[in-house]
């Protein structure tokens, strides 16, 4: 996968992407483009309420995928129940990962503490800090 470019963050945290994702071999590559939204929404963890993602953050999405194959949502909480329906019933090109499918990937890879995860963030996904 290649990010080409990410927007600022917004007031939720999260971050907007376009990229594209390698279908093809290294030497006679073939991309699919796609455009990412992220949202860092509170999961409802010790007694918090859940903020999911809904109808309004995925349309949000879909507009922005015009000119792509397909659009990924990445949310540290869940998704609403309607918003993912409506996805599937209009049949729009789009993959959904909530905050489960996340830590279930990290425990998967071996990064179950959040020591392991902090290491993992800072060693391979490092971010220059914001301008002032």
């Amino acid at each position: 996968m290649i990010v080409d470019a990410i927007t600022r963050s917004s007031v939720d945290g999260g971050r907007d992407a376009v990229g594209r994702y390698l279908l093809g071999l290294t030497d006679d590559p073939v991309y699919a483009e796609f455009s990412l939204e992220a949202k860092c929404y509170q999961p409802g963890l010790d007694g918090a309420p859940i903020n999911t993602v809904g109808v309004r953050e995925v349309s949000r999405l879909i507009s922005r995928i015009r000119h792509r194959q397909f659009g990924v949502l990445v949310t540290t909480s869940v998704i609403a129940r309607q918003a993912y329906e409506e996805v599937r019933e209009d049949r729009h090109p789009i993959i959904f990962l909530s905050g489960k499918d996340i830590a279930e990937i990290l425990v998967a890879n071996g990064f179950s503490t959040p020591a392991a995860v902090r290491t993992l963030l800072d060693t391979e996904f490092w971010l220059a800090p914001s301008p002032s």
